[in-house]
C-alpha cells in the first residue's frame, strides 16, 4: 500500500521513509493539506497530515470522496480536525498522543532565556562588530517565580528546569500533578499566578474553555516586567490584546512559538511576497518579542517518536486494532 504524507519537512522526509521501509511505500509531499491540495489524495486509502493541515468539513468530504479511509495526524493536537464530520464520513482518525515532552519544555526555556538576556539583539550587534552592552541587561532567574499554566508532562518538564534554576514554582491546572508538588510547586488560581509570576509559560491544550486564556484581562493582571512564553497553541493568547500591552511598554519579553492565525503562514516561506497579517507584522517589530515557527517539538528525538507512533497507527488500522491514539471512531460512553 502507498501512503500519502502531506506537509513533510525536508529534515523529516528521510526519517519517514526509513520508518515505513519494508512495510509500505510512502509518498512525501512538502505541500500542506488544504482545500486546494486535497484532490491530490484521490485514490489513497491512508493519508498522513501535519499539525497545520486543514481538516475541516470540506477537506474531509474531498478526502472521503476520493477513497481515503484513514487519516494519521503527525501531532498531538487535533483542534484542526472536525471530528464530528470525520465520524459522519466513517473516516478513521488517529493522532500521536505522546512524544518527548522535553523537546517543547526545553524550547520554551530557550525562548524565555533568549528574551531575558536579549540574545537576538546581541547576536545581531556582534555580527556588525558592535560589542556594546547598552540595552542588553537581563536578570537572574534564581529566586524568582515561575508560573506554569498546565502541569501535564510538558509543564512538569518545564517546572523541573525552573526548579533547577532555583525558582519558586506556582502552578495552575484542573488537577494537581504530584511530581510538581514534590518539586515545591504551589497550586493557586489563575489570577494569583498571573499577578505573582515573573515568568509565565503556557502548557495547556487549546479547547473552547482555553481559547484566549491569556486575554486582555489576564495580560493586565501580569507584572509589567513579566516574561510570557507560549509554546503550546496560538489560540491560548489574544494576540491583538498582547500587541496593545506591548505598545504600552509592558513586559520584559515575550517568546511565542505559536500564533493563533499561523495556518497558511508557518512552515511556508513568505520572505518574498510578505504577509497581509497586520497583527503578526506588528508583533515581530517589538525588540522584546521573539516569534518562532512552531518548532518547539522539532528535535530528532521527538520527530522520531512521532513518526514511529504514526507507523503504529497505520499498522493498527490495517490490522483492525484500536489504540488510545484513535480519535475517530469515538469509543462509546461507559
Amino acid at each position: 500500500m502507498e501512503i500519502l504524507a502531506f506537509g513533510v519537512q525536508s529534515d523529516e522526509k528521510p526519517l519517514i521513509e526509513k520508518a515505513f521501509a519494508g512495510l509500505h511505500d510512502v509518498r512525501c509531499l512538502d505541500v500542506f493539506l488544504t482545500e486546494d491540495t486535497a484532490p491530490i489524495a484521490a485514490g489513497y486509502e491512508i493519508v498522513s497530515t501535519s499539525v497545520n493541515a486543514d481538516l475541516g468539513s470540506r477537506v474531509l468530504q474531498t478526502l472521503a470522496a476520493g477513497g481515503t479511509q484513514m487519516i494519521a495526524q503527525r501531532s498531538t493536537g487535533f483542534n484542526n480536525i472536525d471530528l464530528d464530520v470525520a465520524e459522519r464520513l466513517a473516516l478513521r482518525v488517529a493522532r500521536v498522543s505522546y512524544y518527548s515532552p522535553y523537546s517543547v519544555a526545553e524550547f520554551a526555556w530557550t525562548l524565555a532565556m533568549a528574551v531575558n538576556r536579549r540574545i537576538v539583539r546581541a547576536v545581531s550587534r556582534t555580527r556588525d562588530f558592535d560589542f556594546r552592552l547598552d540595552g542588553l541587561l537581563g536578570r537572574d532567574m534564581h529566586g524568582r517565580t515561575a508560573g506554569v499554566l498546565g502541569t501535564g508532562k510538558i509543564g512538569e518538564a518545564f517546572a523541573r528546569i525552573a526548579h533547577g534554576f532555583g525558582m519558586n514554582l506556582l502552578g495552575w491546572d484542573v488537577a494537581e500533578n504530584p511530581a510538581c508538588t514534590a518539586l515545591g510547586m504551589t497550586y493557586v488560581d489563575k489570577e494569583q499566578l498571573l499577578a505573582e509570576a515573573d515568568l509565565i509559560s503556557l502548557h495547556v491544550p487549546l479547547l473552547p474553555a482555553t481559547q484566549h486564556l491569556i486575554d486582555e484581562r489576564a495580560l493586565s493582571a501580569m507584572k509589567d516586567d513579566a516574561i510570557l512564553v507560549n509554546s503550546s497553541r496560538g489560540g491560548l493568547v489574544d494576540t491583538r490584546a498582547l500587541v496593545g500591552e506591548l505598545r504600552a511598554g509592558r513586559f520584559t519579553g515575550v517568546g511565542l512559538d505559536v500564533y493563533e492565525a499561523e495556518a497558511g503562514l508557518f512552515y511556508v516561506d513568505k520572505s518574498v511576497e510578505g504577509i497581509d497579517d497586520d497583527t503578526l507584522a506588528r508583533l515581530v517589530t517589538f525588540p522584546n518579542v521573539i516569534v518562532t515557527s512552531h518548532q518547539a517539538y522539532y528535535t530528532r528525538d521527538a520527530v522520531g517518536q512521532i513518526i514511529d507512533a504514526t507507523v503504529r497507527n497505520v499498522t493498527d488500522y490495517l490490522a483492525g486494532r484500536r489504540s488510545d491514539n484513535v480519535l475517530v471512531p469515538a469509543l462509546p460512553p461507559r
